[in-house]
């Protein structure tokens, strides 16, 4: 296993996404958010992705300039972009905001649908996570 592929942020995990990692280990609180994830019914998963969509465009788009900073970095931004993903929020609760990073840090919805149908859990526990490319 390659060190690279051990991810405990979205931003690791999207880069171990896009590099096409045959196996990706998920650490911390983020394993239970990827769980939650892949977890949500295809239909759920439908209205959840259009407005993700709509989120994660809002945040690659939005000048940094015109959001008030906060000490959370992207803090500001994060919240606008929950506020745009109200049905995404519904149904993946406490994952939306880690949703959104990973979306935002693989360049659109292609990562969170990359997440979902080409990774499967192969092993878990209360440390981690393994996914496998299918």
């Amino acid at each position: 296993m390659n060190k690279d592929n051990i991810c405990k942020t979205p931003e690791e995990l999207a880069k171990a996404m896009k590099s096409n990692a045959d196996e990706i280990i998920i650490e911390g609180d983020l394993k239970n958010k990827v769980i939650r994830i892949k977890a949500t019914g295809k239909v759920a998963w439908g209205v959840c992705a259009a407005s993700l969509a709509v989120a994660i465009t809002l945040y690659i788009t939005t000048p940094a300039t015109t959001v008030v900073a906060t000490p959370v970095a992207g803090g500001a931004q994060a919240v606008t972009a929950t506020f745009v993903s109200t049905g995404a929020a519904a149904v993946l609760g406490s994952a939306v905001l880690p949703a959104i990073a990973i979306g935002v840090s693989s360049g659109g919805i292609g990562g969170l649908v990359k997440l979902r149908d080409k990774y499967k859990i192969t092993a878990k526990n209360d440390k981690y996570i393994k996914l496998k490319r299918k």
